[in-house]
């Protein structure tokens, strides 16, 4: 059972979707008080009033079981330059990242808790492409899944179902240990997890997740997508060579 865990929310320019997410740490607070709690938000350089929101969610919500860190990078650095200095500053023996847009709820950890597999293995992705999973996403999504998946299956060899979603839970150890080595910092910085992973010989099970598509994301389809599949050479040149 998760006892004390670690939450890293990264984000950049989320004022307008900030509300929903400290609603729901105060509702699963609530129904988990058994559970303690560690909140790091790490700002990738904002510009809006973030930083404002998060200081007064953290000085209205003092609690024994919650402690809540915000980290601020001086620039946009990317997504993996976030993860990996939030995995730096975590504590608690179980690490979970998480998307600020909450495409998967926070209370998908606990239906994850009941799963055999958290005693035996360290690190755990979510996946959209799980039989058992519940997934809502546009047409476009899906294709551009399909041949990315295919891909890093022919190019790194990497046969997971699903790389890219937000949701993962680690051991602290095994997360502090694969970050530290971490250096793609975009949104291919899941595939070099997966990479550091295979070579520490330490196995990825993936789980089943709700997963809900959000307007917001600051993710361009057609200009992100070639850079996305410009790194899977340079890692194949890097983890293959």
């Amino acid at each position: 059972m998760i006892k004390k865990l670690s939450i890293i929310f990264p984000l950049y320019n989320e004022e307008k979707r900030l509300k929903k997410t400290f609603l729901e740490i105060n509702k699963f607070k609530k129904k988990n008080k058994d559970i303690k709690l560690e909140i790091l938000f790490v700002n990738d350089g904002s510009s809006d009033k973030s930083a404002v929101l998060i200081n007064n969610f953290i000085i209205n919500n003092k609690t024994k079981n919650l402690k809540i860190k915000y980290l601020k990078l001086n620039s946009n650095m990317g997504k993996g330059f976030a993860l990996k200095f939030g995995v730096k500053k975590a504590t608690m023996p179980w690490i979970l990242t998480i998307d600020i847009d909450l495409s998967v709820s926070l209370f998908q950890i606990t239906k994850w808790e009941s799963s055999k597999f958290l005693k035996k293995e360290k690190i755990f992705f979510g996946s959209r492409n799980l039989r058992n999973s519940i997934v809502k996403k546009s047409l476009h999504r899906f294709l551009l899944g399909k041949i990315f998946n295919f891909l890093i299956k022919k190019i790194l060899n990497i046969s997971l179902f699903d790389t890219q979603c937000g949701f993962k839970l680690y051991k602290k150890n095994e997360a502090k240990n694969i970050f530290s080595k971490l250096t793609n910092y975009g949104f291919t910085h899941d595939l070099e997890i997966v990479l550091l992973a295979r070579i520490k010989n330490i196995k990825i099970k993936e789980l089943p997740v709700k997963w809900l598509h959000k307007s917001g994301s600051k993710l361009n389809i057609f200009y992100d997508s070639i850079k996305m599949f410009l790194n899977i050479f340079l890692l194949k040149i890097k983890y293959f060579n």
